[in-house]
C-alpha cells in the first residue's frame, strides 16, 4: 500500500510539471501575440501619422495667433458674436490648424468657430467629439458641419441631436449617408463643392442629395479642388485647382457667411 502510495506521488508530481511546463508555453505564446498586436498598432499609427495632412506655414501662424488650442480642438472666438457657432469636423488625416485660414475670418465676421479635434485627425473614431464643446455651452446656437469624411460624421451628430439649437449643417465636399439622413427635417444645409476635386466620390455624392433637407443650397466653385477647402497641400488623387488656394478661402468665407446671416 506504502508502495502504491509512493508511485501515485510520483506520478502527480510528474503531471505537475507536464502541467507547469503547458502552462509556461502557453503564457509564451499569448505574450508573443500581444506583443506581436501591439507592434501592429503601433506602425499602424505611424504609418497613420506619415500620410496625415499638415497645416501650410500661413495657416499653422493663423492657428498659433488667432486661435486657442485646447484638448479637444481649435477654437477662434468671434470678439462680438452676433450668430451661430460654427462647429467643424475635419478630413480624414488632416490637422485641426489646415482650415485656420478660412475658421479667422469667419471669427472676424461675428462667428465663435470650434474644430474639433481627432484621435489620429480620424472623425470616424469619436463621431460624437461635439458633445465636448456642446456641455461647455448648452444653450448656445450652432451649426455643425465638416470637410470629406469629417461632413458625413458631422451630419451622422446633427441628424441624431435635433435641437432648438442646432441651426443648421454644412458640407465641404462632403454629404450625408444613411446614418446623418437629415430628409423630413427643416434643417437649412449648405453644400459646397469644386469642380477640380479629384477626392470626392460623385457618384456617392449624387446618391446623397436624397439625404438632404428641402432647404438645402448647392454651390460650386468650378475652379476649386478637394484639398482648397482648408489650407494643406496637395492631396493624394486631387486634382489641381486652377484658382489660388487664398482665392477658395475667400469663396469659402464669402459663402459661409451669406448662409449664416440668413440664420439669424
Amino acid at each position: 500500500m506504502a508502495a502504491w502510495s509512493a508511485s501515485a506521488t510520483g506520478v502527480r508530481k510528474i503531471e505537475g510539471k507536464v502541467l507547469q511546463k503547458k502552462l509556461k508555453q502557453s503564457t509564451k505564446i499569448w505574450l508573443a501575440v500581444i506583443v506581436g498586436l501591439v507592434s501592429l498598432v503601433l506602425i499602424g499609427v505611424a504609418v497613420l501619422k506619415t500620410q496625415s495632412y499638415q497645416p501650410t506655414p500661413q495657416a499653422e501662424t493663423v492657428a498659433q495667433q488667432s486661435g486657442q488650442s485646447r484638448d479637444e480642438g481649435l477654437f477662434f472666438a468671434a470678439k462680438k458674436p452676433q450668430g451661430p457657432t460654427v462647429i467643424f469636423y475635419p478630413g480624414a488625416l488632416v490637422a485641426p490648424a489646415s482650415y485656420s485660414l478660412w475658421a479667422q475670418k469667419l471669427a472676424e465676421n461675428g462667428h465663435n468657430v470650434y474644430i474639433a479635434r481627432f484621435p489620429l485627425d480620424l472623425a470616424v473614431l469619436s463621431g460624437k467629439r461635439a458633445d465636448r464643446y456642446l456641455r461647455q455651452h448648452p444653450n448656445e446656437n450652432y451649426v455643425i458641419g465638416g470637410h470629406s469624411l469629417g461632413g458625413v460624421m458631422a451630419s451622422r451628430y446633427a441628424s441624431q441631436h435635433l435641437s432648438p439649437q442646432l441651426k443648421g449643417v454644412f458640407f465641404f465636399a462632403s454629404y450625408p449617408d444613411q446614418k446623418g439622413d437629415l430628409h423630413g427635417t427643416d434643417l437649412p444645409v449648405l453644400s459646397l463643392i469644386a469642380g477640380q476635386d479629384g477626392v470626392l466620390n460623385q457618384k456617392r455624392w449624387r446618391e446623397a442629395q436624397a439625404y438632404l433637407s428641402a432647404q438645402t443650397t448647392i454651390a460650386q466653385l468650378i475652379a476649386g479642388n478637394h484639398a482648397g477647402f482648408g489650407s494643406y497641400g496637395a492631396q493624394k488623387g486631387d486634382r489641381p485647382a486652377k484658382v489660388s488656394n487664398a482665392a477658395q478661402q475667400r469663396w469659402i468665407v464669402t459663402e459661409m457667411s451669406e448662409w449664416l446671416a440668413e440664420l439669424q
